[in-house]
This record gives structure tokens, sequence and C-alpha cells, in this order.
């Protein structure tokens, strides 16, 4: 039994280590293949319909793919508890339990450089074989609400009296229920998903939702109501309420991430990546580098 346990955990750590090899650039081209790595179930950006990938994400993705001359092989990717783990399992040490292949690329990653440059307790940087790069969204925090039931949304503080929807464990959940010191608390209610949330909001069990601004867009494009209007109000004491997402790439690859960073330029510059924001219902915002 011993001997047995210690080939078990032998060709175990054999399977890690093949699925953490990282492949530059060169064997990317000679593949003819781009690895890239979308979270799973996430509407806009990157899901399936009738068995299709579809999103935002996937069709820049194609895009990236068309202008390096390769074809794209997509890896869905359940999102971790938090993006260190995500960056873990698909950019640089893979993961043995979820018998994934490492992606040459992530998509939707923050493009943050107080985030990229944090450091644990020996100074070290959290996320060395990692590099994060081109921006190519803006986002925000959006509110959503039905005009039969809201008049408008000056502040987050009619919210005390009308219902508003949130995802669990989701910042708006956490914004809603604290700020104010909990005022709002009892009117906040809580959805699996920003899709049931606004599945409420047509139902008439809440009257407004708090979600990122392209989950709402998208649930408005859906759903085709003029009745569902966009709050322009402020959200006090929320931190920070706007960030750019952008691409990650193991550390050794910045070959690809040249490449990349190069097509996506293109992709903005003309227009194109605006566009396919459009297909699916959703405002663009150029990222500050580009403008």
């Amino acid at each position: 039994m011993r001997l047995f346990a210690v080939l078990v955990s032998g060709l175990l750590l054999c399977c890690a280590a093949a699925q953490a090899q990282v492949r530059n650039f060169d064997a990317m081209i000679a593949a003819g293949e781009l690895k890239v790595a979308v979270y799973q179930d996430f509407a806009p950006y990157s899901f399936e319909e009738r068995g299709q990938p579809r999103g935002v994400d996937v069709e820049l993705a194609q895009a990236l793919a068309a202008a390096l001359g390769v074809r794209l092989q997509l890896i869905w990717a359940p999102p971790g508890e938090k993006l260190d783990d995500d960056l873990r399992d698909y950019i640089w040490r893979g993961s043995p339990l979820r018998h994934q292949q490492l992606a040459d690329l992530m998509m939707r990653v923050p493009y943050d450089h107080a985030y990229a440059q944090r450091r644990n307790e020996l100074g070290e940087l959290e996320n060395a074989q990692v590099v994060m790069f081109g921006p190519y969204q803006e986002e925000r925090w959006q509110v959503a609400y039905d005009r039969r039931r809201l008049q408008s949304v000056a502040s987050v503080a009619v919210f005390q009296e009308h219902p508003i929807g949130v995802e669990v464990d989701s910042v708006p959940s956490f914004y809603l229920t604290s700020v104010f010191n909990g005022m709002l608390s009892a009117k906040t209610r809580h959805y699996p998903n920003v899709a049931r949330a606004f599945g409420a909001l047509q139902a008439g069990q809440v009257d407004a939702v708090m979600a990122m601004r392209g989950e709402v867009d998208w649930q408005l494009h859906q759903a085709g109501d003029p009745q569902l209007a966009l709050a322009e109000n402020a959200y006090p004491n929320l931190g920070k309420q706007a960030w750019e997402i952008g691409m990650a790439v193991h550390e050794s690859n910045r070959q690809l991430a040249y490449a990349v960073e190069e097509a996506l330029e293109v992709l903005i510059r003309d227009g194109r990546l605006k566009a396919l924001y459009a297909r699916y219902g959703l405002r663009y915002e150029v990222p500050e580098m580009y403008q």
C-alpha cells in the first residue's frame, strides 16, 4: 500500500508537471492555434447558446486569433473564489483536479497596476508568473429600474422604500447591505445571478437591479422593454466605481502579449470592437491607453 501511494503521488506530480507546460509563441504559431480561457456561463461576455459559443470575449478572441493567423481553441473556465486562483489554474500552474489544459491567453482580467504589483508577506509579487496587459473595455456599476414602479433614481437612498435585486455575494450585495449604516439592507433582495435578478424585475418582485454595466446592458437588450431604464445615480462610499478589463499571459510569453496587443489596437481604432459590443446591446468606452 505504501508503495502504491508513492506511485500514485508520483503519477499525480507528473500529470501536474505536464499540465503546467507553457507554450512559447513559436510553438503556438507552429501548432496553428491560440488557446484562450474565457469564463463559463458569463453572458454577455462568454456563454453558449444552442451549443454554440457566443459573447463579446468569445468574438474578440476569434478576431485576435484570426489576426495572428491561427485558429481559436476556447477553454471554458468556471470562476474560482479569487482571481488569483483563476490565473494559477489557467495561466501558470494548472489544476490536477480540473484536468484542463493551460491557456495561452486569458480574457477578462482587471488591468490594474496596484493589483499587478501586489506583494505577499515576504515582499514577493503574488502574481509574478503572470503579465496582465491589453485593456480592451472599461467596466462600471449600473442600476436599471422599472419606470412603472419607480419614477427615477436620484440616489441609492430611494432603495430604502423600493426593493432592489442583486447577485448574491457580489459587490452590489455587500454595498447595498452596508452603505448608510445598513439602511438599504431590508429592501435588498438576493438572487443566484444577474439574469435571475432581472427576471424578478420583470415579474414585479423588485423595482430595480444593480450589477456590472455590461450585464445590465445585455439584460435590457434581451428584454426589449422601453419601461426598463438606466439610472444615472452615483454610488457614495462604494470605492472603485469604474475599472479597465484586459488580458493575461504567462510572464515567459511576452512575445504573444505584444502580438495580441498590436492586433487589439487595430480592432479598437478601426471601430470593430465598438461594433462588436453594439451587437450585444452594450455601450463601449475606449480604454484610456488608446484615447
